[in-house]
C-alpha cells in the first residue's frame, strides 16, 4: 500500500503547487530543499539560488548524492506513525530515489510533474520567491541534470502529470490520480 508520494520534476514544473495543495488537504510535507536551506542558514549565508546550489553540491560531494534522503528518513518514518500518507516535495537525485525505494519499496510512489520548458522558464521568471532569468533557468536545468542526477527519478516515476495549463487543471489531474490510487486516503482527507 502506498504510504509516501515523492513529487519530482524540473524547476518551475509545479512541484510546490502540488505539495501545497496536498498540505492544504491535511497531508504532511517533507521538503528535501529545507535540508539545504537549513544548512545555508546555519552558515549565515543569504538564501539565494546560488548559495543553495553551492551547499547542495557540497553536501552531496561530502556525504553522497542521497544525503537529503538519508537526513530525511527519520522525519519520514516519524510522520508515517501518525499519517496514512506522507508527501516528499522535491526528491532530486537518482541516489535519493534508490535510498527511498530500498527503505520503503512498494510504500513509495513517485509522481512526476512535467511542464514544457518554455512554460517552466516563464513561470520561473514570474515567481515571487527566488525568481530566475531565462538564462539562469537554463543553467539550473543543466546543472541539476548533470550534477544532481535529476533525470533518474523523473524517468522512474510511477505516474506523470502534464502541467501545461492552469492550477485548477493541475489540481483536477492530481485528484484523479489520488482517487484512483488511494481512494481510502483521499476520503479521509476530505
Amino acid at each position: 500500500m502506498v504510504r509516501i508520494i515523492a513529487i519530482v520534476g524540473m524547476p518551475g514544473s509545479g512541484k510546490s503547487v502540488v505539495a501545497s495543495y496536498l498540505k492544504n488537504h491535511g497531508f504532511p510535507i517533507i521538503r528535501f530543499g529545507d535540508i539545504i536551506i537549513q544548512e545555508v542558514e546555519k552558515r549565515a549565508l543569504p538564501i539565494t539560488p546560488n548559495n543553495e546550489q553551492i551547499i547542495r553540491e557540497e553536501l552531496r560531494t561530502k556525504h553522497g548524492m542521497d544525503v537529503c534522503a538519508q537526513k530525511a528518513l527519520p522525519f519520514i518514518k516519524e510522520k508515517m506513525l501518525d499519517h496514512q500518507l506522507v508527501i516528499i516535495d522535491g526528491l532530486y537525485s537518482f541516489s535519493e530515489y534508490k535510498t527511498l525505494k530500498k527503505e520503503f519499496n512498494d510504500e513509495l510512489l513517485v509522481l512526476a510533474i512535467f511542464t514544457p520548458k518554455a512554460i517552466r522558464y516563464e513561470r520561473l521568471t514570474l515567481r515571487q520567491e527566488r525568481p530566475l532569468t531565462i538564462v539562469e533557468a537554463q543553467r539550473r536545468d543543466f546543472l541539476e541534470i548533470e550534477r544532481i542526477e535529476k533525470g533518474g527519478p523523473i524517468a522512474m516515476a510511477d505516474f506523470t502529470i502534464i502541467n501545461d495549463g492552469s492550477q485548477y487543471q493541475l489540481h483536477r489531474k492530481l485528484e484523479e490520480i489520488l482517487a484512483t490510487l488511494l481512494p481510502e486516503v483521499v476520503a479521509v482527507s476530505r
